[in-house]
């Protein structure tokens, strides 16, 4: 049996308020960990300060957004990441979360396909001294990131074992996934290994879990039956905007 743990992603469940107020309100809701995307544009101290002051633990951050599919972007791939990882240990997290780039028109896509396979091939080595995980994010392209490259669980999971990497897997993202592909369970349990963390969200929406067309009680349960130890950021616009801490007090409670 494993371990689903709830995460809480600041920036879109708390837009708008500041760290101190988002990190009370998210230990006051009965979960202890928090992630956000990009860490280049906050203040870390002030971060680290609040967060250990409500004792949650940093889940995931993101590495810098650059193209993995355009072979002329590895380098600076490559040098954002070395930042990345920098800034991770300062938050001490092990979990970076990477998009891939949007598909360019003018390239085969079997090309970009191997840039990104060798482009995380070199980034391997950077992963596995430093004991950190990437986790590269599958996204839907029906409503939320139209042209972007990478969009169904099954590519990504060939990906990663092209990569062949214990430090390079993909984030599952529930709702991208529902709305690309569907069969959420049957995916996820049958690709466990190559998963490293989950997002959520309910859908149609982009709100709250206990909103929308996705049994989350039940995909939870399935990958508690797993071998999968980890987070799951709970990554949505929530509908109350009032008292946010509603629902993720009752999700808290779904993972007890």
């Amino acid at each position: 049996m494993g371990k689903l743990t709830p995460s809480v992603c600041i920036d879109a469940v708390f837009e708008g308020k500041s760290f101190e107020e988002a990190c009370e309100i998210v230990s006051q809701s009965g979960i202890n960990s928090i992630e956000f995307w990009g860490w280049w544009d906050k203040n870390l101290e002030e971060l680290v300060k609040f967060q250990t002051k409500n004792n949650l633990k940093i889940s995931a951050c993101c590495t810098k957004f650059v193209s993995l599919v355009d072979s002329n972007s590895r380098a600076l791939y490559l040098k954002g990441l070395e930042e990345s990882i920098k800034a991770a240990k300062i938050l001490n997290t092990n979990i970076l979360i990477s998009q891939v780039g949007n598909f360019i028109l003018d390239v085969p896509r079997e090309e970009q396909y191997q840039s990104l396979v060798e482009g995380l091939k070199a980034a391997a080595p950077l992963l596995e001294q430093s004991g950190i995980t990437l986790v590269i994010e599958p996204l839907n392209e029906l409503i939320d990131h139209a042209g972007y490259f990478l969009v169904k669980s099954d590519e990504a999971f060939k990906i990663i074992e092209a990569v062949n990497s214990p430090n390079i897997k993909v984030v599952f993202d529930i709702y991208h996934q529902q709305i690309s592909e569907g069969q959420l369970i049957k995916n996820i349990v049958a690709n466990i290994d190559k998963i490293g963390h989950f997002h959520a969200a309910g859908n149609p929406g982009r709100n709250e879990l206990q909103h929308g067309e996705i049994n989350y009680k039940e995909v939870f349960k399935a990958i508690t039956k797993t071998k999968y130890n980890g987070y799951v950021g709970l990554e949505y616009w929530p509908l109350n905007k009032t008292n946010p801490e509603i629902a993720l007090q009752e999700v808290a409670t779904w993972l007890d």
